[in-house]
């Protein structure tokens, strides 16, 4: 959608978005600040979450549910914006890619806290656990942008929630 599209679907002039925005940049960030209190799990969630294991299951339910809202466009803008941009949003490109890598480095801490409490195997590799969980949810994104149903999602979902290590006591 161009500013354009956007002026014209509210019925004003780009001066005045431009007035109120300052740049397309900083509408995108709005947009972000808005859009990033709802569906997705945030990075105290995650912290907080009885086991890495309920924070990993809670993100992909969420992740699912803001991808697929009705009324609402497919996909994640923090999953898929930006991924591949002109030099001039390279700023706001590097910003979206922060917001992934906070979120991926709290499920890795919180995935290290589990294996620090014997709730893991000592063997489970934090990081690549945290990573993998956080493709599947970007992947869960660009499905439902091909057209993947809530109920296809979870079933992929499901699948990935069965790769999760064993726990030495059966915990899970």
């Amino acid at each position: 959608m161009s500013i354009a599209d956007l002026t014209g679907a509210m019925g004003i002039a780009a001066a005045s978005l431009y007035h109120a925005f300052g740049s397309k940049a900083d509408l995108y960030r709005e947009v972000l600040r808005r859009y990033g209190s709802g569906g997705s799990i945030s990075l105290e969630e995650i912290a907080s979450a009885p086991s890495s294991f309920e924070a990993v299951r809670r993100m992909l339910d969420g992740g699912i549910a803001a991808v697929t809202a009705s009324g609402k466009p497919l996909g994640c803008m923090v999953s898929s914006g930006m991924l591949m941009t002109s030099a001039e949003n390279a700023g706001l490109a590097a910003e979206l890619k922060a917001i992934r890598t906070a979120s991926r480095k709290a499920l890795e801490r919180r995935i290290a806290r589990d294996v620090k409490a014997g709730v893991l195997p000592a063997a489970t590799d934090a990081a690549a656990l945290a990573r993998f969980f956080a493709t599947i949810l970007q992947g869960l994104s660009v499905q439902a942008l091909d057209g993947a149903t809530a109920t296809e999602l979870r079933a992929v979902a499901a699948a990935a929630l069965r790769a999760w290590p064993s726990a030495p006591s059966g915990l899970l």
